[in-house]
């Protein structure tokens, strides 16, 4: 699918990823290829994906299609 991760001073992350896990108020969620359209609040965690993880301290996520943009304001 199609990643990207943005904060407010512009895109972290931007590329393919087959598997993205982010921390939502339900517990944690695994997004891959292909799934089901959604729009979730994030809660405080760590997000991982191939190409790292960031601790997040709050964000919204979108899957639309095959492509899930994800909005974050990082935990120090």
């Amino acid at each position: 699918m199609q990643f990207s991760l943005v904060e407010p001073q512009g895109v972290v992350w931007e590329g393919q990823a087959k598997e993205v896990l982010i921390p939502t108020r339900e517990g944690e969620m695994c997004v891959l290829d292909f799934h089901q359209p959604f729009f979730i609040r994030l809660s405080r965690g760590r997000l991982r994906f191939s190409g790292g993880s960031f601790m997040v301290a709050e964000g919204v996520a979108i899957m639309k299609g095959n492509s899930l943009n994800v909005y974050i304001e990082r935990d120090s």
